[in-house]
Parts: structure tokens; sequence; C-alpha cells
């Protein structure tokens, strides 16, 4: 197109715009009679009530470090909440990475990646992807009528779903069961979260050219969409409010599931139970164990253990909201192919605020306390003790 051209597009762009004004000002609602300006009213308050929460003594933040990553995670559910649920309709399903480098919430993985898309149990869908050589695929349903979740409910993985030579699949979602690769719906269902886990030597979310291939359609046959109006806005708004209330939130005593240590520097024994059924967005398959790590300046924590027979597995640095450090520049994360073994098949590794010269360093980026956090998925058999002990760098 001639620079003209352009120009003379853009002059009647304008002159249309200026002709339509006047109807449009009279037809727009003041924004008193605004469902979607009230929406967004609440939206607003709901930030304003995490804030003041922040400084409540529930939450112990202490330092201008934890403020910051407080209205860091809260931000990062925001943006999730507006691509995933803003736009959201269970008639016309869409995939959306849940995580990323700069996207990092409940729990995030470098050696994984999360998609999930809103649905309800009134409708059929049918899933399409690729393997894309994954380790470990799943696909779950999220319970609940809000979106803040209520547990997960039905599950597949790819044991129990067949792909062809080059790792395509067909997976349907209904109430009545088909043949072939089928997944139940869960009465209650209110999205579908698919889990696609790596070994590798590089963690897959520093893979920026690595395609994951996903589809979801709804296999009922809708009218076309109608223009969003008032009231579609307002109810977009509401549920990314209602994403932001559910999953901002701060671990306690009440809610911290067995395999959760309350004790600095020491894991409680992993241990496969149903815990974590109800936790949203959780992957059914996993075996977790969680504990905080305090460490003074020349501190480090040498944790000592062995890999299960199991399918995945892996540790992950958290700050105090669940969300990885950097693991962009920085090694704050181990699966079995980083983790060096010694002749008898066991690991020791070192959390440490510099490097220490030796394999298997977990870099705490220097926080003098964080979240070190395990993953065994599909394990055969007992996971061996994690043994901890604190050292003294020279």
């Amino acid at each position: 197109m001639h620079r003209r051209e352009l120009l003379k597009g853009v002059a009647l762009s304008s002159l249309a715009g200026t002709l339509l004004a006047p109807a449009i000002a009279v037809a727009a609602p003041g924004k008193a009679d605004s469902e979607a300006a009230q929406a967004l009213a609440e939206l607003q308050q709901a930030l304003d009530e995490l804030e003041i929460a922040f400084a409540s003594p529930e939450w112990k933040l202490r330092t201008p470090q934890d403020y910051a990553e407080a209205r860091r995670v809260m931000l990062h559910a925001l943006m999730h909440g507006l691509q995933s649920w803003l736009e959201a309709d269970p008639a016309r399903p869409f995939f959306t990475a849940f995580i990323n480098q700069h996207k990092k919430l409940l729990g995030d993985n470098p050696d994984a990646r999360y998609y999930t898309a809103v649905i309800d149990d009134q409708h059929r869908y049918r899933i399409r992807g690729n393997l894309a050589d994954a380790t470990y695929t799943s696909f779950t349903i999220e319970l609940g009528a809000g979106t803040d979740g209520d547990g997960i409910g039905s599950t597949l993985n790819d044991t129990q779903f067949t792909a062809d030579e080059n790792g395509d699949y067909e997976i349907i979602v209904s109430g009545e069961k088909v043949e072939g690769n089928w997944l139940p719906m869960s009465k209650g269902a209110s999205s579908i979260t698919s889990h696609h886990y790596y070994e590798r030597k590089q963690c897959i979310n520093n893979d920026r050219l690595h395609h994951i291939p996903l589809d979801i359609q709804n296999m009922d046959r809708v009218p076309p969409r109608q223009p969003p109006n008032d009231t579609d806005i307002a109810a977009g708004i509401r549920r990314v409010t209602t994403f932001v209330k559910g999953n901002v939130i701060t671990m306690d005593n009440d809610n911290s599931p067995a395999w959760v240590s309350r004790v600095p520097n020491q894991f409680v024994p992993p241990k496969k139970d149903d815990s974590h059924d109800a936790i949203t967005y959780a992957a059914r398959d996993n075996v977790y164990s969680m504990a905080p790590f305090v460490l003074g300046p020349d501190q480090a924590l040498l944790i000592r253990g062995r890999f299960p027979q199991c399918r995945f597995s892996n540790v992950v640095l958290f700050n105090r909201f669940l969300q990885t450090l950097d693991y962009e520049e920085r090694s704050v994360s181990l699966n079995r192919e980083q983790t060096v073994l010694d002749e008898d098949g066991n690991f020791e590794m070192i959390l440490a605020h510099r490097d220490p010269g030796r394999p298997n360093w977990l870099d705490t980026e220097g926080r003098p306390y964080g979240i070190m956090f395990w993953r065994f998925q599909l394990t055969e058999g007992d996971i061996a003790p994690l043994e901890t002990e604190v050292i003294t760098l020279s």
C-alpha cells in the first residue's frame, strides 16, 4: 500500500468516527448505569483489599522484598485472569498458557508447560494435540462453579490414552463413554488443564522455540458469537476478579497438606496420598514434598537422597508465594537429567548463596529464606527420605 492510500484510509476512518460519534454518545449508557463499570470497580476493590491484607499478620510480610513480590504475584494472577477468564466461553473454549518465564503462580515449574481452557459439563469437547516429545502428558478437569476452583475431577495421562507413531492424539471429553481416548466429564467442571513435563539438560521453559500443538473444540454446534455488550464484559471482569481472589493465597497451618514441612531445612517423608485432589490445578499423578529453607550469609544446605523409579522428578526453589526463582539465568531447579549422581546412584545437592564449586548447585539468589519443592511422578515403590544438613561455606 502506498503512503497516500494509507493516509487516505486514516482520513476516512477519522471521518467515520466523527459521523458515528453523536449516535454512540446518545446510545452509550452512563457510568452509573453500566454493569461493566461496576464490575471494574469491584475488581479494583478486590485488588485494594489484597493490598490491605498484605499488611495483616496473616501474611507475615516483613521486608520491602516481601511486599514487592506480593504485588507481583497479584499482578501475575491478574494477567492470567485477563488472558484466560475475561473472554472465557465454555461453548467456545481455547487453551491459554498457564505459566512462562514472566507469568508465575501456583507453584510453576521450569520443566513443565501447562495450558488451561474454560469448559462446563453441558458440552462435549474434542482435544487434538501432539506429545511433542514430552516425558509425561496428562489432562485434568478442575471443579467448582466459580473460577477459584474446588479441587480436581477426572484425569487422563499418556499411559491411559494412545497416540499415533507421530505423537498425534485425539481425546473426547464427554459425560457418555466413547470408544478410543475418553476423558469422563466431571459434574461441576469449570476448566481443563494439560500438563506437559520434560526432563532435559535445558529446562523446557528456556527453550522458546519448542512448540506443543494443542487445541480444544466444542463438539456441539453453537450459533455465531454475538458482539459483546455491557453485561458480557461485566461477567468477564467478574470472572477475572474471582480468579484473582481465589488464587492469590498464603499458606498457613490450617490449609497446608501433610507433605508440607513447617520445620526450616527439613523435609517430611514424601508419601503418595490423595491430599492434593483438593488442590485446584494439581496433577494427580504427582507426589509432593515441600519445606522452607532458612540460611545465613555463609551457610548452605546439603540435600542427600536417591531418585525413585518414576516417570519424572525434580526439585524447584520458590519464593514464599510459590513462584519459581529466576530459572532463565540461574540454576534454581534440578531434574534427573541435570543431576550428577555418585557411583551408587545417590545424589547430593547444595543450596547456597554463591557457587560452592561442586555439582548440583541450587542458587538461592542470595535470599535468606524461601521454599524447596519436590515432585515425584508416577512413582514405583517407596521414596527414599531426603536427608538435610546445614553447613558453613569456607
